[in-house]
Order: C-alpha cells, then structure tokens, then sequence
C-alpha cells in the first residue's frame, strides 16, 4: 500500500513478504475489497479476479419485514384511511 492508501502491484524480491497485503474476503469493511477491485498494472500486468468480498449478512427483506411486525405488534394494524385524512392534507382537484 503507498503512502496515500492506494494498493500498488510490487515484486516481493524487492519488498520483502512482510510487505505484502493478505486479502481477507471475509473483512465487514469494504473498503480493502474496492481497493483491490480497482487494482491493475496497465493491460499486461497482474490483474486480481475471484471473489473480493464475502460477507454474512442480514437479507433487506427479512429486516423490513421484521420492523413491518414489530411496529405492528407496538401500534396495533395501520388504517390507511385515517391516516390519510389526519394532519395536514389537501385535495388536488
């Protein structure tokens, strides 16, 4: 990695192993994973493929529809109705 952060290809022989960036597709932040993804060394040089990130998570929908259920257990089932004839409305004619 060079002094501004940005991940350059380097021969070993001239950094040493220590040197060298191990890439954990499983890391939660992403950043390292973009990094990588924008990595190249002009059209003939060492260009990373494979899988850059791997990382468990929650599915949206499972999230949306466990909010949808709680907020409904707290506050009773919605009514559409009134909600739309509450506060301040207008009617567009």
């Amino acid at each position: 990695m060079t002094g501004t952060g940005h991940l350059e290809v380097v021969e070993v022989s001239e950094v040493g192993e220590k040197e060298l960036l191990v890439h954990d597709e499983h890391r939660y932040d992403a950043g390292l994973a973009f990094a990588l993804s924008r990595l190249s060394a002009g059209p003939h040089g060492p260009t990373p493929l494979g899988v850059f990130r791997e990382v468990e998570r929650p599915v949206y929908g499972d999230g949306m529809e466990s909010q949808l259920r709680s907020a409904a257990a707290d506050q009773g089932p919605g009514d559409l109705a009134k909600l739309l004839s509450s506060g301040d409305t207008w009617d567009v004619n």
